[in-house]
């Protein structure tokens, strides 16, 4: 299953990948203006003989077409940084864009499918069917996977595959189980309206403040009250705005949160669950309440028979103790667009080590990689499209 000249490439090739990490590193871009991101990984594919484009308006999608026929498997790397402020300050490659940075690993996705791109193409005579990569903008704002995808990302791809570096997993080990992976993730506002007035004629007044304060307290019932205990979900607000002055009786209160599940109809229920307590809680106290729910991301499911490859890849690639078990987490990713097009699914490669201080959060200011990770995801990515397509 496992092919050694590509192996042996992704070798030969680590000391560049990780200088492509470094960079891209250095150079944050957010979501939606990873236009110099873009070009480059479009320009490193060029110079391969990889035929590739670029998306709107950033992204880039290659083809390697094998020296076979067969069918078309799709690999795909997120590129955009975060608005973090970067907290590891000695880094020789820390990042120079103030206020933005890489803080979840997506520079170092980006280096290793370049890295596996690289190491298809030194077999390209010996593929049967087609390497299809997917360099993908705006995961951090869950839209860009779902913009890649009207762009013709995965049409007539056969099968789709994922990786992301974490750093709660111990360096180089790979999770990849049949079945939910990430969560759910949407974003619901409510905004509440009372009547203002004088701090100090309280009779007179609808507190906006005193609706929203017992929305956030009762709100959390719709999880522990009406879901089945046995199923996974979170209720969280994030944000409440409200009042004007210390003296003045708030009208208006605002409220943003986020739902997580992993089941559908919990994921309609809560959204029902959410309009409900809104408006039986402003009721109570006299005022109003909307509700906006904008659907996020769906949940990752990982397919049975793309995730037993996965585990048998690592198996074969780095040894049978590479694999680990890693709990579905509540976070969300947009690699779900990807799955509900076709079959697939996404893989953790660890990179926590404490000695290298790579064991911080994603999204922390000191967040960074075990870049001994690196060879194992580019291998992973690589050996995992060459063991479907000649499976």
């Amino acid at each position: 299953m496992i092919n050694q000249t590509i192996k042996n490439a992704i070798i030969e090739n680590n000391a560049e990948m990780i200088q492509i990490r470094q960079k891209l590193h250095s150079e944050p871009e957010l979501s939606w203006q990873e236009f110099e991101t873009s070009q480059f990984v479009y320009d490193y594919l060029t110079e391969l003989g990889i035929d590739a484009r670029l998306t709107e308006p950033t992204g880039v999608i290659g083809e390697l077409k094998g020296g076979k026929q067969g069918q078309t498997v799709a690999l795909r790397a997120d590129m955009d940084a975060l608005s973090v402020e970067e907290l590891n300050t000695d880094l020789p490659y820390k990042s120079k864009n103030l206020g933005k940075m890489h803080a979840c690993g997506h520079d170092a996705h980006t280096a290793m499918l370049l890295s596996a791109a690289k190491a298809l193409v030194s077999v390209k005579e010996e593929i049967s069917g087609n390497v299809r990569f997917i360099f993908q903008p705006a995961e951090e704002v869950a839209t860009g996977a779902k913009a890649m995808v009207e762009q013709g990302a995965v049409e007539g791809v056969d099968d789709v595959f994922g990786i992301h570096i974490w750093s709660q997993g111990a360096t180089s080990k790979v999770a990849c189980n049949p079945g939910p992976a990430f969560a759910s993730a949407d974003i619901f506002n409510v905004r509440f309206k009372g009547q203002g007035g004088h701090g100090a004629m309280p009779q007179a007044c609808i507190d906006a403040a005193i609706i929203a304060s017992s929305f956030v307290m009762n709100v959390q019932s719709v999880v522990s009250r009406t879901v089945d205990p046995m199923q996974s979900a979170v209720v969280t607000i994030g944000k409440m705005v409200v009042g004007t002055r210390f003296n003045i009786i708030a009208e208006n209160a605002e409220i943003e949160g986020t739902v997580r599940c992993f089941d559908p109809s919990i994921r309609d229920h809560i959204e029902k669950q959410l309009q409900v307590y809104a408006d039986h809680t402003a009721a109570i106290y006299g005022g109003t309440a909307e509700v906006d729910y904008i659907r996020g991301t769906q949940a990752v499911i990982n397919g049975t028979e793309s995730a037993q490859l996965v585990q048998r890849v690592a198996i074969e690639a780095f040894g049978k103790d590479a694999i680990y078990n890693e709990e579905p987490t509540m976070g969300g990713e947009d690699f779900s667009f990807y799955l509900d097009e076709v079959p697939g699914s996404f893989a953790l490669v660890g990179s926590g080590n404490a000695e290298k201080d790579t064991q911080w959060a994603h999204h922390h200011g000191k967040f960074n990689v075990d870049e001994d990770a690196l060879t194992t995801g580019a291998e992973l990515y690589a050996q995992y499209a060459w063991s479907f397509l000649t499976k």
